[in-house]
């Protein structure tokens, strides 16, 4: 199976030859911000770090959706919303309610948390094992709830 970076690469080609020029723009901002990362650090990437990437791109949009919502743009917030759905096609399924809060439920009963003072170990076993699955920010909330935070 090909390495998310190769897939990337692989749609690129795809884009340019059909002329599909919204989908090639998202793809090259993609590549770039990979190869910037590893310019920066002097790695090479693999698939779950690329994975960071990309929801570290999403994430920017979905902040950008709301200010371009405050302001009115309605052409803005149809952009980003292109490129989120583009973006999300490289990661994995998202995991459900229902499943994200029995991977929550483990992790705190793993690390046997009672306090919000644990929050930190139960962030870093469900981060391990739903990356690319699940808003952090949206985990981390619901981890709060559910120590009392």
């Amino acid at each position: 199976m090909p390495s998310l970076k190769e897939r990337i690469t692989d749609d690129m080609k795809a884009a340019m030859r059909s002329g599909d020029k919204e989908r090639l723009g998202v793809i090259r901002m993609i590549t770039a911000a990979i190869k910037q990362r590893e310019v920066d650090e002097r790695i090479t990437l693999d698939d779950a770090q690329v994975l960071t990437v990309l929801e570290k791109m999403v994430k920017q949009r979905k902040e950008s959706v709301v200010q371009f919502q405050a302001g009115n743009r309605a052409d803005l917030v149809d952009r980003e919303n292109a490129e989120i759905a583009l973006l999300q096609g490289y990661l994995p399924k998202q995991l459900s309610e229902s499943e994200l809060d029995a991977l929550i439920g483990e992790a705190i009963a793993a690390v046997g948390a009672t306090t919000i003072k644990d929050m930190g170990k139960v962030m870093g076993i469900i981060k391990g094992k739903a990356q690319g699955q699940a808003d952090m920010a949206v985990v981390g909330a619901k981890i709060k709830a559910k120590l009392g935070g």
